[in-house]
């Protein structure tokens, strides 16, 4: 038996209720943030997908007294024991993780020391952590690398700085922000990343006492202070999972309300759903998804950093776009090898080309790269089952919307993937009427 492998019937709408807790690109940073304090933390809405259980595990090897109650939502952080950890226990518990990176600033300031494992991550493009090390660098710690990772320390402690990021890497915002709340001085972030969970972060880290200011052109600025306390925190709903079953509901021409979703945190997404024919009603306490006709138009899409239009909701709108009438053309900013999932999709039957040319409104970082990073689809072409291998995280939602809206039985393989990202995933499938096994 490999419970790695699903099995998909398409050919069915999705229908009914699905609920979203707290944002995957929000809630483990969070969690990092509270070995910064003196006290206790709580953080509330929090999903039960495997990125939580990692940082519990690391937070737990480094002394932090970490409950989780799944049924509720909350993780209660208690820091008060922090303590150095094993380098074979780190490396044990991040696996392919690369939240280490982000322990490294809260550890230097509790302990003066902190190790990173060689690090891991979905294959979609450079996810180098040079920017991490060289932020850390400018506070004040010393880099020594290991045979099996990277070794800091602050032997002075850690001092304001001025960071420039040459592009808004939300990695290295939230690596600085994490370091520069506790080092002595002033410290200035230029060209920073301003998406919500960025602000989310920001907002937990105020709760704590620091003193940050968000100014104009991607600026923020803080003032270090000499000491933190924990927080309670309700982390912001996740967006990309929304957008997901957004698009299921439009691929399969079904009608899903999502609970918790949030119209602020998506209107770029709302605005492009409906360009290509969906509709969508803003309910209490979630979004409705559904479409506005039969037919689905193509449109030009190009992603970019927040307020545009975010890279991981681009693969679960390209398998729409598949079924729209006309050609569509996408071109990916964010990173360079995003589209590595559409081959899957053309065994399936879309036709969709790539190209290494910038085919957005302005050239981009990757034009003179040779990276095929710009996508034309041609639709509507029907789908059928095919054997799929899940590439990474957000390719792989889009290859099960595929799957849902294909004629016949699809395999899936490396389903797991899904499982890191997405809480109860198997159980959000069932309520909505999919038709699957998993073996």
């Amino acid at each position: 038996m490999d419970i790695n492998v699903m099995r998909v019937e398409g050919g069915r709408p999705l229908m009914g209720e699905v609920a979203v807790r707290g944002a995957k690109n929000l809630v483990p940073k969070a969690m990092v943030a509270s070995l910064l304090g003196q006290t206790p933390s709580v953080l509330a809405n929090v999903p039960a997908i495997r990125d939580v259980e990692v940082v519990s595990d690391l937070l737990r090897i480094h002394g932090v007294a970490v409950e989780w109650d799944d049924d509720g939502g909350l993780v209660a952080m208690d820091p008060a024991n922090v303590d150095a950890a094993r380098v074979a226990d780190i490396s044990v518990h991040a696996g392919s993780s690369r939240i280490p990176i982000l322990l490294c600033g809260p550890l230097l300031h509790r302990l003066g020391k902190a190790f990173i494992p060689s690090l891991g991550g979905c294959a979609i493009g450079g996810r180098p952590i040079n920017y991490h090390l060289d932020i850390l660098r400018s506070f004040g710690a010393e880099v020594a690398k290991e045979p099996d990772g990277v070794l800091l320390s602050a032997p002075s402690g850690l001092r304001g700085t001025q960071v420039v990021l040459e592009y808004p890497s939300v990695g290295a915002t939230e690596q600085t922000l994490l370091t520069a709340v506790l080092a002595e001085g002033i410290t200035e972030l230029r060209g920073a990343a301003v998406e919500p969970e960025i602000m989310d972060l920001v907002a937990v880290l105020q709760k704590m006492g620091a003193i940050i200011s968000t100014e104009t052109d991607r600026v923020i600025r803080i003032e270090g202070v000499e000491s933190l306390t924990g927080f309670t925190h309700t982390a912001m709903p996740d967006r990309i999972e929304a957008a997901n079953w957004a698009a299921a509901a439009l691929v399969t021409g079904g009608d899903i309300a999502v609970a918790g979703a949030r119209q602020p945190d998506m209107m770029t997404f709302l605005n492009y759903f409906r360009k290509i024919g969906g509709a969508f009603d803003v309910l209490s306490d979630g979004i409705r998804f559904f479409r506005a006709n039969g037919k689905l138009a193509s449109i030009a899409l190009e992603t970019g950093v927040h307020p545009g239009f975010m890279t991981d909701w681009q693969q679960p709108v390209v398998v729409a776009l598949t079924q729209a009438e006309g050609l569509s053309i996408v071109h990916e900013t964010v990173y360079e090898q995003r589209f590595g999932f559409t081959e899957a999709l053309r065994s399936m039957g879309a036709r969709i080309q790539l190209y290494p040319n910038c085919l957005g409104g302005l050239p981009c970082r990757f034009g003179a790269m040779n990276y095929l990073h710009s996508a034309v689809v041609s639709g509507p072409t029907p789908l059928r089952a095919a054997e799929i291998e899940i590439p990474d995280l957000r390719g792989g939602f889009s290859h099960v919307i595929a799957a849902l809206a294909a004629q016949g039985t699809s395999t899936i393989h490396g389903i797991d993937l899904i499982d890191r990202g997405y809480e109860h995933f198997n159980d959000k499938l069932a309520a909505l009427g999919a038709r699957f096994w998993r073996d």
